[in-house]
């Protein structure tokens, strides 16, 4: 049976850190489970809300049920948000938070060599895009990338985007304003940072594990992200 995360669910704890950032600190807020011992894998969990909204407080009960569920330190990620901070500034401060873990995982009772990536909708973006930002660039291993109704493509024409266009709750208007928050230019759309299911090859990424919702207007772009993974022979499990 399924069990939806509970209201403010116990943990063993939680704190608050500020870390290093391009252009100032970046606020984390540290989840650590109940029973086990350190040091724990580390999930870093990149909120949605379209680049625009959410934070530590909208995802705070999610992470603990992540936290508690997986029995893994959860790290959630206040990044700088559009459109005061537009592409690729929350994924440069995304990137930054996954450093830190890894060369400093110790401080927070985690261990930095065993590192995952997670987030949902516009964070899904983001933990793809980090992931292909450290194959590209020599970033740190990453074990897995955890990526729920992930936003993948600068686009609005699949078949899910027109069936469930609106009365769904996300709607292609509301994804039209999000992705125009979100890119200073619009070319930016094509970079495979912005839009990783344009990216030209997706070999050598993570194991990934990516959820779709059925009634949503993500759903196709998320199952074809997880399609051309399975194809470039990245272990993938889409559900």
């Amino acid at each position: 049976m399924l069990r939806r995360p509970r209201r403010n669910e116990r943990v063993a704890s939680v704190s608050e850190r500020a870390i290093p950032g391009p252009v100032g600190e970046i606020a984390i807020r540290v989840f650590t489970p109940t029973g086990g011992g350190e040091p724990r894998p580390i999930l870093l969990y990149f909120h949605g809300g379209g680049w625009v909204l959410g934070g530590l407080d909208t995802h705070d009960d999610v992470c603990r049920t992540l936290a508690n569920r997986s029995g893994v330190l959860v790290v959630s990620v206040d990044y700088r948000r559009a459109p005061e901070h537009r592409f690729p500034s929350p994924l440069e401060d995304c990137c930054a938070a996954a450093c830190w873990c890894a060369a400093h995982g110790a401080e927070i009772g985690g261990d930095g060599a065993r590192l995952a990536v997670a987030g949902d909708s516009a964070g899904g973006n983001l933990a793809a895009a980090v992931a292909l930002q450290f194959r590209d660039q020599g970033g740190p291993g990453l074990a897995l990338q955890s990526l729920i109704y992930p936003v993948t493509n600068w686009g609005f024409d699949t078949a899910s985007y027109h069936q469930y266009a609106g009365g769904f709750g996300l709607t292609r208007d509301m994804m039209r304003f999000f992705w125009k928050s979100y890119l200073a230019n619009p070319p930016d759309g094509g970079s495979p940072y912005a839009s990783p299911l344009q990216a030209e090859g997706l070999a050598g990424l993570p194991p990934a594990l990516v959820l779709t919702a059925q009634y949503d207007v993500l759903r196709d772009e998320g199952e074809a992200y997880a399609a051309r993974l399975a194809q470039a022979g990245v272990p993938v499990q889409c559900t």
